[in-house]
């Protein structure tokens, strides 16, 4: 039964019909206010309305008082993905012999060895699940950032007299970014191929994990086994672990820069005067359609855009490296592999469903070019210094190319071939930069010249 002050509904088929009832119409639901008998207003109509409102209420109770509403965002992702996508045990035991074969095949593509510790096949409510904590850190600075400049930018006698109503609108925002992340990540959960296809760690550290469901239908648009998909996804998805599992400030520096990104987040204060005007702090859509809007989009400040680059540098790298380790580990092993490779790179160049989350969620979108970019400069170290000195590169971050370098891979290739040299003869390279700095020494004076004719006379006192 409805919320409401009468003993019964006023839209009850059995309710008895009066005298009094013969000429009204029936009331509109779609409007609370419509008219209801001689008082004029429709009771169970509000009661809905009030109940929709206690929900969202306590909905944002139960999620804290953070900057996203992280229950809410897991409640309607899994209520979406609850039935999606199922993993048979066929499919799971497919998945668990196609990672072991990859990483067999892996081994002598790469001097990094094997980060995975377990398999596993995930529906989509599992990815979200599983990286969620992931998401968390990811959205929580661009979310905090974000609820906290805009009331920074309210005047303080205004911040003060409306300090309750801005921890309600606080809440409520909390519930509106709740709300945006879990649409996206209920669409992303029913599209992505493995646990690391965007290039982030989101899953657990070392547990490979890809999702049958959505590669049974990526290989069908393909006219490709499902089984040579599924290979050549885990080796991709296994390669991606080997960085994560042995390099060990990649993962840090990834979510650092996001975090740095987001300290120079500011709303501009011509929008919030908008925003006073249009939001509806009672409506979790409403609210949740202006923040997908972009007319609360922050302007980025250059060491935004400075951390932005190097993000999207450090991504576009560990993308060409597994791309190139995979093509040498599948080669002739798996004919289909080349044309999966090129359809994944014109997937990612197009922009796919992780690319646009993830720039909706951050503000990042990658770029196709440096993709193509990023692979030719490490096949081309691969080709001149071989696997071990390739994969040295990652020891530390200042070793990796730039995103200058990014636009000349065969300079870069050439610098470390440089650098590799002088790591072979250090002596020799250090005189080379003494005689380089030092510097360069002055002729002597040239002496007068003598013509025969007597000198000068010398005054004297």
């Amino acid at each position: 039964m409805p919320f409401g002050f009468g003993s019964q509904d006023p839209r009850d088929p059995d309710r008895g019909s009066s005298p009094d009832d013969a000429g009204s119409s029936s009331p509109d639901p779609a409007n609370p206010f419509v008219a209801f008998g001689a008082s004029g207003f429709d009771v169970g109509a509000l009661g809905q309305m009030l109940t929709q409102l206690g929900q969202m209420l306590s909905q944002g109770a139960v999620g804290g008082g953070g900057p996203v509403n992280y229950d809410l965002a897991k409640q309607m992702a899994v209520q979406k993905l609850s039935t999606t996508g199922l993993p048979s045990v066929r499919q799971a035991t497919a998945i668990t012999d196609a990672l072991r074969l990859a990483e067999v095949w892996l081994d002598p593509a790469t001097a990094l060895p094997a980060g995975t510790h377990s398999s596993a096949a995930w529906a989509p409510r599992d990815w979200v699940e599983q990286t969620l904590p992931t998401w968390q850190r990811l959205c929580d600075p661009v979310a905090r950032r974000m609820a906290r400049s805009w009331i920074d930018a309210l005047p303080s006698d205004v911040a003060q007299a409306a300090g309750p109503l801005v921890a309600m609108v606080q809440q409520m925002g909390g519930m509106a970014f709740g709300s945006q992340l879990g649409s996206a990540l209920a669409q992303l959960g029913g599209e992505v191929l493995t646990s690391t296809e965007i290039g982030l760690p989101l899953g657990p550290l070392g547990v490979a994990a890809l999702l049958p469901a959505a590669i049974e239908q990526f290989a069908s648009g393909l006219s490709r086994k499902s089984s040579e998909v599924t290979v050549f996804l885990a080796a991709r998805e296994a390669a991606h672990h080997r960085l994560f599992g042995h390099v060990p400030w990649l993962r840090q520096r990834l979510l650092a820069t996001v975090e740095e990104f987001a300290q120079g987040i500011q709303v501009d204060t011509d929008a919030l005067q908008e925003l006073a005007r249009q939001v509806d702090p009672t409506d979790l859509q409403s609210m949740d359609q202006l923040i997908s809007s972009g007319l609360l989009e922050q302007r980025h400040s250059p060491e935004q855009k400075a951390a932005l680059s190097r993000l999207e540098t450090l991504l576009v790298l560990i993308e060409g490296w597994v791309d190139v380790v995979v093509a040498d580990a599948l080669g002739e092993r798996l004919p289909g592999s080349p044309a999966l490779r090129e359809t994944l790179r014109r997937r990612r160049a197009s922009g796919g469903p992780a690319e646009h989350t993830f720039a909706t969620l951050v503000g990042l979108e990658l770029r196709p070019g440096k993709l193509r970019a990023a692979s030719e400069l490490w096949r081309r170290l691969t080709e001149q210094h071989g696997i071990e000195d390739r994969d040295a590169l990652w020891a530390h971050p200042d070793l990796l190319p730039t995103t200058e370098d990014l636009n000349d891979p065969a300079a870069f290739v050439d610098r470390a071939a440089r650098h590799a040299a002088d790591l072979d003869d250090p002596i020799a390279a250090l005189e080379r930069t003494m005689a380089a700095d030092a510097p360069r020494e002055q002729p002597p004076p040239e002496a007068p010249q003598d013509h025969g004719e007597d000198p000068p006379a010398r005054p004297t006192a």
